[in-house]
C-alpha cells in the first residue's frame, strides 16, 4: 500500500488499517496524520516487547505520542508481549478507548488512573494476564464504562472495588480462574449494566438472579459455569418481576431445577436463550417461542430432563438454532416439521428417544447447515430429498436403525464437511460419496453393511482428517493412493475383508491413529510403512496374516502409546529396538511365532508411568460454528454470541486381554491403561529380573511360552499390577512370598509349570485366589491345595534283597542284553528318520541341503587348510 498520498490528509481523524500484514514501521509512516482521533491497526504483524528496551524492541508505544488528539486506539491481535504499557500511555492523555486484546501481554494490570484519567473503555481480553485483581491497578479506573478481561488467567475472588464502577455498562470477566462466591452487594449498585458475562470461571455458591431485578438497562446476562459448584437461583423471592428486557440469556450448567425460570414469561425481546446442562423438567416450551415480539432466533436446551414429544404448534420463520439434545423427548417427529421451522440453520435432536422414519419435509429446510439426529431410534431410509440438500455442512445420524443404500445416485451433498453414519444398517459402496463430497473432512461409515472395494480415487479427498470404515465388508486391497491424504489423522479400516500387502503410508505425517486389525493383510510389514516423524499414538495390526520380523521403522515412532501386533505370523527374536518406544503403554505381541529370550530392556520402558497427566485419548473435539450469527454492539465492544459447539468424542477403540478376558477399550480409559502381552509364542530362557521394574504396569501376560527358571523376586515391586499370568511354561522353584504385597492384584495364574514349595499365604489379594491359580504344579503344597508341606521325604519300604543282589555293583552289566538293546534302538531311530524323510518332501529337501552344506563346508575347510600349510612351507 502506498501511504504517500494518505499522509497528505492532515485533517484525517479516523483511520482503520486493520486486517493487513503491516509491521512495526507502520506507525512511523503515519506520523504526518497529527489530527487522528481514532486509529485501528488490529490484526497485523506489529511486534513489540514492553517495557521498551531500545533497539531490541521493534515497536515503542511512545511513537504514538505524535497523535496528541488520539481518543481511540486499537492494537488488538498483533504480536505485542511483555507487560501492559500503561506508563507509556501517559502521552495519550486524551485516550478514552484502548483495545489491546489478542496479544501476549503477561503480568498484572499496572496503576494507571493518573496516566489515563479519561479512559472509558479497556479491553485486554485474550492475553496471558494473571494475579489477583484486588491487588492491581484496575480498581483505580472507576470511570470505566466498558471493561473486558476475558480469556486471561486472573484468579481469586471478584474485587469489591467493582461496586464503585457505577458507570459500567459492559463487564466481561469470562474464561478466567476467578473463584469464590459472587457477592450479593457487588452487583446491585451497577445499575448502568447492559452486558455482564461471568461464565467459565471457578465460581461457587448460590447467586440470586433477582439481584438484577432493578437493572432496567440490562440486555445480556451470561453466567454459565465451568464446574458444578455454581448455582443460580431464579425463583426467589417468589413472583418477582424484573424491570429489564433481555436480548440474550445464558445460564448453562447453573444447577437450574424444576420448570423453566418464571421470569422468562415477562421477557418479550429475547433473541438467544441457553439453558443447557441443567436439570429442567417438563415438556418442550412452545410458549417461549411464541412469547417474544422480537422473535427468538436461538434456543439451546441440551442436557436437561424434558419429556414428551417435540410438537411445534405454530410456524416460526425466525428460529435459526434449536438444540434439544440429551433430553428424554420421544415419539415420532411431526411430518410438518420442515414447514414449522423452515429457516432453521442448526437442528440438534441427538441423544433423545425419537423413533420412526424421518419426515421428508426436513429437506425443505433450505438454510439447514447442521443436522444432528444421532443416538436415537430412527429407522427406515434417510429421505432422498435430504441427501440432495446442497447447503448441508454437517450430517450426523450415528447410532440409529437406518438402512438402505445411503450413497445412491440421489446423493448430492456437495458442501458436506462432516458425515457421521456409523452404527446403522446402511449398504452399498463408497463411489458416490467420493465423487460428490470431495470437501469432506470427516467420513465415518463404521459398523454398517457397506461392501465393495475402497476406490483408488479416495486419494482425491485431500481434506480428509478422519476416515473410519471399520466393521463393514469392504474387500480388495488398501489402495496406495490413500497415502495422498496428507491431512489424515485417523484411519480405521479394521474388521473388514481387506487383503494383499500393506501399502506404504510414509507420506501421512500427521497420522495419529491407525487401525488395520482383523483383515486378511499378508506379507511383510514394509520397511517404509510409516514415517519416523509421524505423531502416531496407536498402531493396531492385530489378527492378520503378516509374517517376518518387526521392522526397525516402528521403533522410530517416538509418540507411540499403543502397539497391537497380536495374531499374526511374525517370527524371529523380539527386537531390542522396540525398547526405543519409551512412551508405550500397551504392547501386545501375543499369538505369533516369536522365539528367543524376552529383551531385558523392556524393564526400562516404564509402561504407563509417563501418561497419567497426559490426556491423549478420549478427547472431546469441539466443532465450533458461527452459523447462527448474532452480534452484540455496545459502545466500542462487539461480541459474537452466535457460536454453537458440537461435541464429537474422538474414537480410537482397541482390544486388549487383561484379567483373563478380552475387552474393547475406548476413550479416556486408554490414558490409564498399561500392559505387556507376550503370550502364545515360543519364547525361551528365564524371565528377566528387569521386568520387576515395571512399577506402573497393570497387566503382564507371559503365558504359553517355554520360559524356564524361577519367578523373579523383583516381581514383588510391581506395585500397580492387576493381572499377572505366567501359566503354561516350565518355571520352577518357589513362588516369591513377597507377591502377597501386591495390593491391586486381581488375577494371578501360574498353572501348568514345575513350581515347588509352599503357595503364598492366603492374605490380602492372595486370599481371593483358589486352587485354580496353581493347577498342574505337583510339587506345590499348602492348605489351599490340601497338600501338606513335609520338611523331608521318607523313602518307601522295600523288602530285603538277597545277599547276592546286595553285593552286586551298579556297574555290573549284562553285555549281551546291552548290545542287543543298543543295536535295536539304533535301527528303530534310523528307520523312523528315513520314514519321515520319505513322507515329508519338505524335510527331505532340507536334509539334502544340510548334507550338501556340510560337504561343501568340509571341502572348503580342507582346501583352505591345505593352502595355508603349503604357503607356510
Amino acid at each position: 500500500m502506498c501511504f504517500n498520498g494518505l499522509t497528505k490528509l492532515k485533517k484525517l481523524e479516523i483511520l482503520n488499517i486493520g486486517f493487513n500484514g503491516f509491521n512495526k514501521t507502520i506507525v512511523k509512516r503515519l506520523s504526518g496524520l497529527t489530527s487522528l482521533k481514532a486509529l485501528v491497526v488490529s490484526y497485523n504483524n506489529i511486534e513489540g516487547f514492553f517495557p521498551f528496551q531500545g533497539v531490541a524492541s521493534p515497536f515503542n508505544i511512545l511513537e504514538l505520542s505524535i497523535f496528541e488528539n488520539l481518543v481511540t486506539l486499537d492494537l488488538s491481535w498483533n504480536r505485542l508481549n511483555g507487560s501492559l504499557p500503561m506508563q507509556d500511555f501517559a502521552s495519550l492523555s486524551n485516550s478514552e478507548m484502548s483495545d489491546m486484546s489478542g496479544n501476549s501481554f503477561s503480568g498484572i494490570i499496572p496503576s494507571s488512573k493518573r496516566l489515563l484519567p479519561h479512559l472509558k473503555s479497556l479491553s485486554v481480553a485474550g492475553n496471558n494476564l494473571n494475579g489477583y485483581l484486588q491487588n492491581q491497578g484496575l480498581c483505580q479506573l472507576n470511570k470505566l464504562q466498558e471493561l473486558d478481561l476475558s480469556f486471561n488467567f486472573f484468579q481469586g475472588i471478584l474485587p469489591s472495588c467493582l461496586n464503585n464502577f457505577t458507570s459500567l455498562r459492559f463487564l466481561d470477566l469470562s474464561h478466567n480462574l476467578f473463584s469464590g462466591n459472587v457477592s450479593s452487594p457487588l452487583l446491585p449498585n451497577l445499575k448502568s449494566l447492559e452486558y455482564i458475562d461471568l461464565s467459565y470461571n471457578h465460581l461457587e455458591g448460590s447467586f440470586s438472579f433477582s439481584s438484577f431485578a432493578n437493572h432496567s438497562k440490562l440486555q445480556v446476562v451470561i453466567l454459565g459455569s465451568e464446574t458444578n459448584n455454581f448455582e443460580v437461583e431464579t425463583e426467589y423471592p417468589v413472583g418477582w418481576v424484573p424491570l429489564f428486557q433481555l436480548n440474550a440469556l445464558e445460564l448453562s450448567n447453573c444447577k437450574l431445577t424444576g420448570s423453566l425460570p418464571g421470569f422468562l414469561q415477562y421477557q418479550f425481546r429475547l433473541r438467544r436463550v441457553d439453558l443447557s446442562h441443567n436439570n429442567l423438567i417438563g415438556s418442550f416450551p412452545n410458549w417461549l417461542l411464541e412469547n417474544n415480539t422480537i422473535p427468538l432466533e436461538s434456543l439451546l436446551l441440551a442436557n436437561n430432563s424434558l419429556k414428551g414429544q417435540l410438537l411445534l404448534l405454530k410456524p416460526n420463520i425466525c428460529i435459526r438454532t434449536l438444540d434439544a439434545s440429551q433430553n428424554q423427548l420421544d415419539g415420532e417427529l411431526q411430518e410438518s416439521l420442515g414447514h414449522m421451522i423452515p429457516n432453521i440453520v442448526i437442528l440438534n435432536l441427538s441423544k433423545d428417544s425419537f423413533e420412526g422414519i424421518l419426515p421428508s419435509s426436513i429437506s425443505e429446510m433450505s438454510f439447514l447447515r447442521l443436522l444432528d439426529l444421532s443416538n436415537n431410534n430412527f429407522s427406515g431410509e434417510v429421505p432422498k430429498q435430504l441427501l440432495a440438500t446442497t447447503n448441508l455442512l454437517m450430517l450426523l445420524v450415528s447410532n440409529n436403525k437406518f438402512h438402505g443404500e445411503i450413497f445412491s445416485s440421489d446423493f448430492n451433498l456437495t458442501s458436506l464437511a462432516y458425515l457421521y453414519l456409523d452404527n446403522n444398517k446402511f449398504t452399498g459402496t463408497l463411489s458416490n460419496v467420493i465423487f460428490r463430497s470431495l470437501g469432506l473432512q470427516v467420513l465415518d461409515v463404521s459398523n454398517n453393511y457397506m461392501s465393495g472395494e475402497i476406490p483408488s480415487f479416495i486419494g482425491n479427498m485431500t481434506y480428509l482428517v478422519e476416515l473410519m470404515l471399520g466393521s463393514n465388508s469392504f474387500n480388495g486391497k488398501l489402495p496406495p493412493e490413500i497415502s495422498r491424504l496428507q491431512s489424515l489423522e485417523f484411519l480405521d479400516v479394521s474388521q473388514n475383508a481387506l487383503s494383499g500387502p500393506l501399502p506404504s503410508l510414509e507420506n501421512l505425517h500427521g497420522l495419529k491413529h491407525l487401525h488395520l486389525g482383523r483383515n486378511i493383510f499378508t506379507g511383510l510389514i514394509p520397511r517404509d510403512f510409516l514415517n519416523s516423524s509421524s505423531k502416531l499414538l496407536a498402531l493396531d495390526m492385530r489378527d492378520n496374516r503378516l509374517f517376518g520380523n518387526v521392522p526397525h521403522s516402528i521403533s522410530r515412532l517416538a509418540e507411540l502409546r499403543i502397539l497391537l501386533l497380536r495374531g499374526n505370523f511374525l517370527s524371529g527374536f523380539i527386537p531390542n529396538h522396540l525398547c526405543h518406544l519409551t512412551q508405550i503403554s500397551l504392547m501386545d505381541l501375543s499369538n505369533n511365532s516369536f522365539s528367543g529370550p524376552i529383551p531385558k530392556c523392556f524393564g526400562f520402558i516404564q509402561f504407563g508411568e509417563l501418561k497419567k497427566d497426559q490426556n491423549v485419548f478420549g478427547r472431546s473435539i469441539y466443532l465450533r460454528f458461527l452459523l447462527d450469527f448474532y452480534e452484540i454492539h455496545l459502545g466500542h465492544m462487539v461480541k459474537d454470541l452466535g457460536y454453537i459447539s458440537i461435541v464429537h468424542e474422538e474414537k480410537g477403540e482397541v482390544e486388549f486381554v487383561t484379567k483373563n478376558r478380552q475387552d474393547s477399550y475406548r476413550g479416556e480409559i486408554l490414558n490409564f491403561m498399561s500392559g505387556l502381552d507376550l503370550s502364545c509364542n515360543n519364547l525361551t530362557g528365564e524371565i528377566p529380573n528387569e521386568l520387576g521394574m515395571l512399577s506402573w504396569i497393570h497387566a503382564l501376560n507371559l503365558s504359553h511360552n517355554q520360559l524356564k527358571g524361577s519367578i523373579p523376586k523383583s516381581f514383588s515391586d510391581l506395585s500397580q499390577i492387576e493381572s499377572l499370568d505366567l501359566s503354561y511354561n516350565t518355571l520352577n522353584g518357589e513362588i516369591p512370598p513377597g507377591l502377597v504385597e501386591l495390593n491391586f492384584l486381581e488375577v494371578f495364574s501360574v498353572t501348568h509349570n514345575n513350581l515347588s514349595g509352599r503357595v503364598p499365604d492366603m492374605k490380602a489379594q492372595f486370599g481371593t485366589f483358589d486352587e485354580s491359580s496353581y493347577e498342574d504344579n505337583p510339587f506345590l503344597c499348602g492348605p489351599l491345595l490340601k497338600r501338606k508341606c513335609n520338611t523331608s521325604i521318607e523313602p518307601s519300604y522295600s523288602p530285603p534283597e538277597s545277599s547276592r543282589e546286595s553285593e552286586a555293583k551298579w556297574y555290573d552289566i549284562d553285555h549281551v542284553v546291552f548290545f542287543a538293546s543298543f543295536i535295536t534302538s539304533y535301527i528303530m531311530i534310523l528307520l523312523g528318520f528315513a520314514t519321515i524323510l520319505y513322507i515329508n518332501p519338505y524335510w527331505r529337501q532340507r536334509w539334502f541341503y544340510f548334507i550338501e552344506e556340510c560337504i561343501y563346508s568340509c571341502y572348503y575347510f580342507a582346501l583352505d587348510t591345505s593352502s595355508k600349510l603349503l604357503a607356510y612351507l
